[in-house]
């Protein structure tokens, strides 16, 4: 894969956003600090890469649960074991499903689920600029442009990440979707009222140890009247509620606050957000996230208490996850 070429693509796709040019003079210094960093598995995640089958697909469906790109037999008896060995290196595959010419993908999580409770609530996206932060893999930008996105952007830190992206990209070079390796403290300050049509955020805002910073970054790259996504953990009580895990939560040390949805609310209001609603709350289960061939570590079984699932092995309620929708005013 020739990132510089990749990079050239993106930075001409946001060549498109008259808002996003002073971001484009940033970026080169923000993805060089993140390609330079040392890394040991780069060049073996390079050259996987460089090896995947060169094939047309026949067929592409981005509007189906699990992604399909191409046919089993588009490829030749040489390039199934190829293509299913350069796939296999990037194991533990985390967020999904795809079929890759017929090699099917069951990834840790049905990301498929999480988008079919968000979709009903979503603008229609026909035409929008989104961006999603913490886009994992990317099997939810997949997703955004099948349901008719004009462009879409996700960003997420990790280089191995970015790499299982250009698994499916190597497929959809012409499709308007991107991945950059950058963190949302990486993401432009723009004038009031500019920037993306929607902006999700999944699955990160518990990771932040300042969440009301997190939700500023968000609203900062979002255009007036545009609409934010935001799913995350949350826990059971009122606007006062939060949980602080006093170490690990679920096992991940990387988890600092876990709001109540009315607080969670709160401070979308505080921020200056419009039309906030809570749309969907559960619990998510062990169908949901669990061990697959394709993600072979700890899953969510390992994370709860074995003799009382409704608690996780640290003794906090067990995760419950919602989805908010708000609006910045017009």
């Amino acid at each position: 894969m020739d990132l510089t070429a990749y990079f050239q693509q993106v930075d001409q796709a946001l060549s498109g956003l008259p808002w996003a040019e002073q971001w484009r003079t940033q970026l080169p210094v923000q993805i060089s600090e993140v390609l330079n960093a040392p890394h040991g598995k780069r060049e073996e995640w390079l050259q996987a890469l460089a090896r995947l089958p060169v094939v047309t697909p026949s067929q592409v469906d981005l509007n189906t649960d699990c992604i399909q790109v191409g046919a089993a037999q588009d490829l030749t008896a040489e390039q199934q074991p190829l293509l299913r060995h350069c796939l296999e290196t990037f194991i533990p595959w985390r967020k999904g499903p795809f079929n890759l010419f017929g090699i099917h993908i069951d990834t840790e999580w049905r990301s498929d689920w999480k988008w079919q409770r968000v979709l009903p609530h979503l603008s229609d996206l026909t035409g929008r600029t989104i961006l999603d932060v913490g886009c994992g893999s990317g099997y939810h930008l997949w997703r955004m442009r099948g349901a008719g996105a004009k462009l879409v952007l996700g960003i997420d830190p990790s280089l191995f990440f970015l790499m299982q992206f250009h698994c499916v990209r190597h497929y959809l070079p012409h499709e308007p979707v991107y991945y950059l390796p950058l963190k949302s403290e990486d993401l432009p300050m723009l004038k009031e009222g500019e920037g993306f049509d929607t902006v999700f955020s999944m699955g990160v805002l518990y990771h932040r140890r300042s969440p009301l910073q997190h939700l500023q970054e968000l609203k900062g790259v979002l255009r007036a009247g545009g609409e934010l996504v935001l799913e995350t953990l949350v826990v059971e009580g009122d606007e006062r509620t939060v949980l602080m895990p006093e170490d690990r939560y679920g096992k991940m040390r990387n988890v600092w606050f876990i709001p109540s949805t009315t607080m969670l609310e709160l401070w979308l209001r505080r921020l200056g957000f419009i039309n906030i609603r809570t749309v969907e709350v559960g619990l998510t289960s062990l169908e949901e996230q669990r061990r697959t061939p394709w993600m072979r570590f700890e899953s969510l079984a390992d994370f709860l208490d074995p003799n009382d699932r409704n608690v996780t092995v640290e003794g906090y309620p067990a995760p419950r996850r919602a989805v908010l929708i708000a609006q910045l005013p017009l």
